[in-house]
């Protein structure tokens, strides 16, 4: 095994300290900038992550291996996963009615609202927006988040393919699967009419269940088995598509999803997830 500590907080004197609680003669090695790893058979860790929790660092300890050129899929959520907004607050924000719907996309993160009922109300109160908005919202306001271009460098060196799937819209999946170089997408349609939102989505919803569908699916296309894949989420949505996956990580998320990954960062960039398995 191999403990993996990273942030940007980290010092020599947490590194140390955390040495003292795992014990051993192995000194701690560095991965990057702000990540390190220290070899162990110590499984009982409590006491190391209490600490690291309060001093903002993130560590987890992860099977010797768990290598990268071991897997070949990687499904990621895009809205506060790969980029640092929701879609759905900030175009409501073109109608002034963002608490409304950010307070029902925020309750529907945490899993206590049906996923696809939440989104048809959502996008329901956008009825009659200009299509427009919604290229605004990728030129003013869609930001990848810390990591991003990091971690899928990382799959590409690694012959990794990459897939968005995401419960926002095509216009910004597609965006970001342009913008990072990603292999798939796959998200919602906005119905559109005469240049505006009609306040329907078309077809299917790309709830929870869809999410874990199109990995299986890609992953079957592809000639992969579960063990080879990852799947990187952060709202309640995000659970099956992670159970489906050999390593679920959570990405600064909700608390339920933490308790259900294999893996949560919460301090550091995407590019955490690399760290995990380049030791």
């Amino acid at each position: 095994m191999r403990l993996v500590v990273q942030g940007r907080a980290i010092s020599i004197a947490h590194l140390t300290h955390i040495h003292g609680l795992i014990g051993g003669s192995t000194q701690f090695m560095q991965i990057a900038e702000h990540a390190y790893y220290l070899p162990t058979n110590e499984t009982n860790i409590e006491e190391v992550q209490s600490f690291c929790a309060a001093q903002q660092i993130d560590c987890a300890l992860v099977p010797d291996k768990q290598r990268l050129s071991q897997f070949g899929l990687a499904v990621m959520d895009m809205d506060s996963t790969l980029i640092s907004i929701e879609c759905i607050d900030e175009i409501a924000d073109m109608m002034s009615i963002k608490p409304q719907i950010a307070e029902i996309t925020e309750s529907a993160m945490r899993g206590e609202l049906d996923f696809a009922a939440s989104l048809r109300k959502r996008v329901g109160l956008l009825k009659g927006l200009p299509e427009s908005a919604l290229q605004r919202v990728i030129d003013e306001r869609l930001q990848l988040n810390p990591g991003a271009r990091e971690w899928i460098k990382a799959c590409k060196e690694n012959n990794i393919k990459t897939m968005v799937v995401s419960g926002g819209f095509n216009l910004f999946a597609h965006h970001v699967k342009t913008l990072l170089g990603l292999d798939y997408a796959v998200a919602n349609t906005l119905e559109i009419i005469d240049g505006k939102l009609t306040g329907q989505v078309l077809g299917d919803i790309v709830d929870a269940e869809r999410k874990a569908q199109e990995l299986t699916k890609l992953r079957d296309q592809l000639g992969l088995t579960a063990k080879q894949t990852i799947a990187i989420g952060d709202g309640a949505n995000d659970l099956k598509m992670m159970a489906a996956a050999e390593i679920g990580v959570a990405y600064h998320a909700k608390p339920v999803v933490q308790t259900q990954a294999t893996y949560a960062l919460n301090f550091v960039g995407l590019d955490g997830i690399a760290n995990l398995f380049t030791a």
